[in-house]
């Protein structure tokens, strides 16, 4: 099972969180302003390995945190 530090809460199992989404990096090509909020949000890329991810403490403090998942792994990297 995956388990998340939460920097309030401590270590807690992923049941506890809700998926936010991964942070992705809009390419800089992208100039017009709707382009780029429309690739941030839904253009995801899905990638095998480490990973930007925002998830929300739901059972817990109810704060959303940032961290690095390795997809491959499934592991909490940073």
């Amino acid at each position: 099972m995956l388990w998340i530090t939460c920097p309030v809460c401590g270590e807690r199992p992923v049941t506890e969180f809700r998926f936010g989404g991964e942070l992705p990096q809009v390419p800089d090509r992208l100039t017009d302003e709707a382009e780029r909020n429309l690739d941030e949000v839904w253009m995801q890329s899905n990638v095998a390995g480490v990973t930007t991810e925002r998830w929300f403490h739901a059972a817990g403090c109810r704060r959303w945190l940032t961290l690095r998942r390795d997809t491959r792994a499934d592991r909490v990297v940073a």
